[in-house]
C-alpha cells in the first residue's frame, strides 16, 4: 500500500484518549458516518416508497380503467361496432371492449351514496381490465342481461351495509317528465359480487351493472357511451392513442390512461422530485460535516505534517492523506446507509405495522393515499445514482481542509515544538 492511504487510515482510526481533542475530532467523524448513514438510507427508503406507490397506483388504476378510452360526443357513440373494429386494426391493440357510464345515486334503507354505474358486457371487459383478480365475493360473470344485477366495490358496499343478495336502488339523474312532474328513473338491482380493486376512489365510489341493463336504465337504445382499449405496452398508450385519432372515421375524443390521470402521476412525480432534493440537503450537511473535523484533524497533525514534510513528502501526498481520511469516513458512513436503507426498504410490511402498534396512530391511510397499503420498489439506478451523489459531496467536502494542510509551512510548524 502506498504510505497516504496507510496515514490516513491511521489518522481515521485514531484513539489518544489521554487527548480530550483527539476524542472530540473522533466523535465529530462519528457524527458525520452517521449523518451520511441516515441521509442515504432516507433516500434509499423514501424513493423506494416512491417508485413502489408509482408503479402500485398505476397498475389498479389500470386493473379498473383502461389504457385508451374512445368515447364519442355528447356521453353516446352509436356506431361503436365499428369504432372497436377500425381500433383492433392497429398492431398495438391487444382488446376492445364497449361501455356505459354514468351517474346513479344507490340506496338501501336509509343509506344513500352516489356512485359511478359502468355498463359492460363482462366477457368483453375481462380483456381489457382485470377485475376478475379483484372478486372478493361473486364473478363478473354473474352479470346477465335483463336480471339487473350489480356488482359493488367493497367500500361502497360497506358505506350502503349491503351484502351479496340485497337489493339496492339505483336512482338515475335523467327523470322522466310526467305532467304532474319530473320523476327520476328508478331500479332494483340484486348485490351479486363485491371487488376490491386496493384503490380508494374505485372501491368507494364504482358499480357495475350489465351493458343491457344500463343501456335500458340510462335509455340509450343500442348507443354505449364509448369503446375501452388494452395496449400491448402501456407506455405506448399515448402515441398509439394520437394515432388511432388519426384513423378512427367516427367524432369521437381518444383519451389515454396517462392523460385521463395525469394529476396523480404528476403529484407523486413532483412529491418524489422535492423528497429527494430535500434528503439530498441532510446528506450534504452530513459530508460538509467532514470538513470541521478535517480542518480539527490538520490543526492537530501540523508538527505530524512538518515532519512528513521534512522527510521528503510532496504537498500532494499531504494533500491525498487527508483526502483519504475524509473518504474513509464517507465510505463508512455510505456503506451503512445502503445497507440500513436497503433493509428497511424490503421490510416496510413488517416495519409499519410494527410502528403502528407501537404507536397507536394509523400511518398508511388509504382514504388519503388511494392504496390500502405501503409499497416500495428498489431500483439499482437509484441507489447508483444516490451513492455516487454522496460519494461525490463526500470528496468535493474534503478538498479545502486538504487543501490547506498541503499548504503547511514545516519550518512555522516546528518553530515551536
Amino acid at each position: 500500500m502506498r504510505y497516504e492511504f496507510l496515514v490516513g487510515l491511521r489518522y481515521t482510526r485514531s484513539r489518544k484518549r489521554a487527548q480530550g481533542r483527539n476524542q472530540f475530532i473522533s466523535f465529530i467523524s462519528l457524527v458525520s458516518m452517521l449523518g451520511t448513514a441516515l441521509g442515504v438510507a432516507a433516500l434509499i427508503v423514501v424513493l423506494s416508497v416512491m417508485n413502489g406507490f408509482q408503479e402500485e397506483l398505476r397498475t389498479r388504476i389500470l386493473g379498473v380503467a383502461s389504457h385508451i378510452q374512445i368515447s364519442g360526443y355528447e356521453g353516446a357513440m352509436s356506431a361503436w361496432q365499428q369504432v372497436s373494429e377500425q381500433a383492433m386494426r392497429h398492431p398495438e391493440v391487444r382488446a376492445s371492449a364497449p361501455y356505459v357510464q354514468e351517474q346513479g345515486l344507490l340506496s338501501f334503507g336509509e343509506q344513500v351514496r352516489g356512485s359511478l354505474i359502468r355498463g359492460v358486457l363482462p366477457a368483453e371487459e375481462e380483456r381489457v381490465a382485470d377485475f376478475a383478480k379483484y372478486m372478493k365475493v361473486g364473478t363478473l360473470e354473474a352479470l346477465q342481461a335483463g336480471r339487473f344485477g350489480i356488482i359493488l366495490g367493497r367500500d361502497l358496499a360497506q358505506a350502503l351495509r349491503v351484502t351479496t343478495g340485497d337489493k339496492v336502488t339505483l336512482i338515475a339523474p335523467q327523470g322522466l317528465v310526467t305532467p304532474a312532474a319530473v320523476l327520476p328513473r328508478v331500479k332494483q338491482f340484486e348485490i351479486l359480487g363485491i371487488f376490491e380493486a386496493g384503490m380508494y376512489e374505485y372501491d368507494s365510489g364504482l358499480a357495475l351493472v350489465h351493458m343491457h341493463d344500463a343501456q335500458v336504465l340510462y335509455r340509450m337504445g343500442d348507443a354505449v357511451t364509448g369503446v375501452r382499449l388494452k395496449v400491448d405496452d402501456l407506455f405506448s398508450a399515448p402515441r398509439v392513442a394520437r394515432e388511432l385519432a388519426g384513423v378512427i372515421e367516427v367524432a369521437a375524443y381518444v383519451n389515454d390512461w396517462t392523460r385521463s390521470h395525469a394529476n396523480f402521476f404528476r403529484a407523486v412525480q413532483l412529491e418524489k422530485t422535492m423528497m429527494t432534493v430535500i434528503l439530498f440537503l441532510i446528506v450534504a450537511v452530513a459530508a460538509f460535516n467532514i470538513v470541521s473535523t478535517l480542518v480539527m484533524a490538520v490543526q492537530e497533525k501540523l508538527s505530524d505534517i512538518a515532519i512528513l514534510r521534512t522527510l521528503g513528502a510532496s504537498p500532494m501526498s499531504v494533500m491525498a492523506i487527508f483526502m483519504l481520511q475524509g473518504a474513509i469516513i464517507g465510505i463508512v458512513g455510505l456503506a451503512a446507509g445502503v445497507a440500513g436503507g436497503l433493509l428497511l426498504a424490503h421490510n416496510l410490511d413488517v416495519v409499519i405495522p410494527a410502528l403502528e402498534a407501537l404507536t397507536g396512530a394509523t400511518l398508511w391511510n388509504k382514504e388519503i393515499y388511494y392504496i390500502s397499503e405501503l409499497p416500495s420498489k428498489v431500483l439499482a439506478s437509484d441507489v447508483i445514482t444516490i451513492v455516487s451523489l454522496s460519494f461525490f459531496l463526500t470528496l468535493v467536502a474534503t478538498v479545502y481542509p486538504s487543501w490547506r494542510a498541503s499548504r503547511v509551512n514545516p519550518a512555522e510548524a516546528l518553530r515551536y515544538e
